[in-house]
């Protein structure tokens, strides 16, 4: 028989750290329940570590290594990125699906990670969790790197014994969720590219190639006689030659004055309520995060997160705080009592047919399998919709680099028409 460390509370919500022989894991926690104690975190105890109370251990500074290599300061480390994050959950949940203690499991990874901060955090876990500590604990401890999402999942699968089924549901979520991340990233590079490109065509049309043209036209016509359009572009040119400092200076303090705006509470509810509004983006907008808070909420439901609990997690991780609303409201709504169906239809943010599915979901008391499908069912409509948008932007883009180049060009070449045309009458 093998021998687990747990922490578990009693029904006096007293804390209680001890150790229990079993066969396996979840024997451990069967055997802990039948103690009437709720386990909050549990792992195996190796054959050469010492059984030691946790708080015992705990109070028991760690030991600094002397020597080894110089590290790089945590401001300039660089930041977990979403997919080194995904690439660890999923090696972890292998792991401890295949039946390896957590402790050992970190070990594992700690020694194969190269990202210099992923290791650094998870040195500190390993520490924490040695000292009895849970591990959504010692994850708490890094804000910075695991979500508020990430950690209470973590603990809903503790409490639950089934650790393994949560990180690879973690796995799975943030997989997809990167997925639907780089398709709309993916959308809006064309359009992106195409608008620098079409400035940068202007800007050097403006600067060097008009006043050449301009010099010409004095020179053969003396300034008079030319088209509406050319004497437009000229005038344009000539501005841009004169305040093209404070055109740049206009450019990038609307930019910064718009983000001011957007940090503040009132200027990013406009902001979203716009993007949500917006003609071509915002079905775009408004499916991804119905996809994504869906999937999030079902995600959570299904690993054993209370409702209440897994609303204010929803709420918190999502960036669009017209749905945010939405969802406080739903979750004041449920603490009441009443159920989530008419305060999702009355917010006017979700569509009639998440409504629904939401409603048939808590019929049936199925309710985190119906919100997992509308997650993947809105998805396929985020495929669809960025494949549409990417279509129809393309020749819109196109169209529109061309008017504005073609402009420019049809204009500085009419006056030339005409010269040519006198010229040669005069030559006849």
């Amino acid at each position: 028989m093998a021998k687990f460390r747990y922490k578990a509370v009693d029904s006096q919500g007293k804390e209680v750290l001890s150790t229990v022989e079993a066969d396996s894991q979840r024997a451990a926690i069967e055997k802990i329940r039948a103690m009437r104690l709720t386990p909050k975190a549990i792992g195996q105890v190796r054959d050469d570590e010492p059984v030691a109370a946790p708080a015992a251990k705990a109070a028991a500074p760690a030991k600094k290594k002397k020597g080894g290599s110089i590290k790089t300061p945590k401001f300039m480390q660089a930041k977990v990125k979403t997919k080194d994050l995904m690439v660890f959950t999923r090696q972890l949940a292998t792991l401890v699906d295949a039946g390896l203690p957590l402790l050992r499991g970190l070990r594992v990874l700690h020694r194969q990670c190269t990202h210099e901060t992923l290791k650094d955090a998870l040195s500190g876990m390993i520490e924490t969790v040695e000292t009895g500590n849970t591990f959504s604990e010692s994850l708490g401890n890094y804000p910075k790197i695991f979500s508020h999402l990430y950690v209470n999942m973590v603990k809903a699968g503790e409490a639950g014994g089934v650790l393994e089924t949560v990180l690879n549901r973690l796995a799975e979520f943030m997989e997809k969720a990167e997925k639907i991340k780089n398709k709309v990233k993916g959308a809006m590079t064309y359009p992106i590219v195409v608008l620098c490109a079409a400035f940068g065509i202007v800007a050097f049309l403006m600067v060097g190639v008009i006043p050449k043209f301009q010099q010409i036209f004095n020179d053969l016509m003396g300034g008079e006689g030319m088209p509406a359009i050319t004497e437009f572009v000229i005038g344009l040119s000539e501005w841009f030659q004169q305040y093209w400092l404070f055109a740049i200076c206009a450019v990038v303090g609307g930019v910064v004055l718009i983000k001011f705006a957007v940090r503040t509470k009132r200027g990013s509810y406009v902001a979203d309520k716009l993007a949500l509004k917006a003609p071509v983006f915002g079905p775009l907008t408004q499916k991804t995060n119905v996809a994504r808070l869906t999937r999030t909420l079902g995600t959570l439901l299904s690993s054993g997160v209370p409702v209440l609990q897994a609303l204010s997690i929803v709420k918190d991780t999502t960036d669009n705080q017209v749905i945010a609303n939405a969802l406080q409201t739903v979750h004041d709504s449920v603490k009441e009592g009443e159920g989530m169906t008419a305060p999702l239809g009355a917010s006017g943010v979700f569509p009639p047919m998440v409504v629904s599915m939401v409603e048939v979901g808590e019929e049936t008391g199925a309710l985190a399998e119906m919100l997992v499908r509308i997650a993947n069912t809105y998805d396929d409509e985020v495929d669809n919709a960025v494949a549409a948008m990417t279509s129809v932007i393309e020749p819109i883009m196109i169209i529109f680099l061309a008017v504005v180049v073609g402009g420019i060009v049809i204009a500085m070449f009419m006056p030339l028409i005409s010269i040519i045309g006198t010229i040669g009458q005069q030559a006849g």
